[in-house]
């Protein structure tokens, strides 16, 4: 919510760029790392840290600003966005260049589905979430899990992550 306003606010031209979008970033990383932190026995939360760290790493190599790419943003079904991310109207965002850090961590991966481009360290983030929702589907009231729940589980997460990628 605090990112929101932040990026809301850059948009209208009450928030410089400059220090709205690193601030947003550093709350957000605090507030979901604490939530990790409270909720470390969630083994799946793993790879959401390991997502957060890639997204934070390519963030502040660029600024405090996440780098997206054009053609990412094009392949997706986005548009409108060239003018806003070259003028620097963002809060979150900067357009990916050549003088981008790490530009392989940035949102590159278009996902039409979702009308979205996504970073490498998003997809983690998703298959992270998913693991802890079968987590739970695998361990209601301390129970073991069968091989057929696990296999249902293993699938489910498997079409989701197939879908949220466009490949089916």
């Amino acid at each position: 919510m605090v990112e929101g306003g932040l990026a809301y606010g850059t948009y209208r031209g009450l928030f410089a760029p400059e220090w709205a979008g690193p601030l947003a970033k550093v709350l957000v990383l605090l507030l979901v790392g604490y939530g990790l932190y409270q909720n470390r026995h969630l083994k799946s939360l793993y790879l959401v840290l390991l997502g957060l760290f890639l997204n934070a790493l390519v963030i502040f190599a660029n600024g405090g600003h996440m780098p997206v790419s054009l053609g990412a943003l094009e392949r997706a079904g986005v548009e409108g966005w060239e003018e806003i991310l070259k003028e620097r109207k963002d809060a979150v965002h900067t357009l990916l260049d050549s003088s981008t850090r790490l530009p392989f961590l940035g949102d590159t991966i278009a996902l039409p589905p979702l009308r979205k481009a996504v970073s490498l360290g998003d997809l983690f983030i998703l298959l992270g979430l998913m693991g802890v929702v079968v987590e739970g589907a695998l361990r209601p009231r301390g129970l073991k899990p069968s091989p057929f729940r696990l296999g249902f589980a293993l699938g489910l997460l498997l079409f989701a992550t197939l879908w949220a990628l466009g490949l089916v």
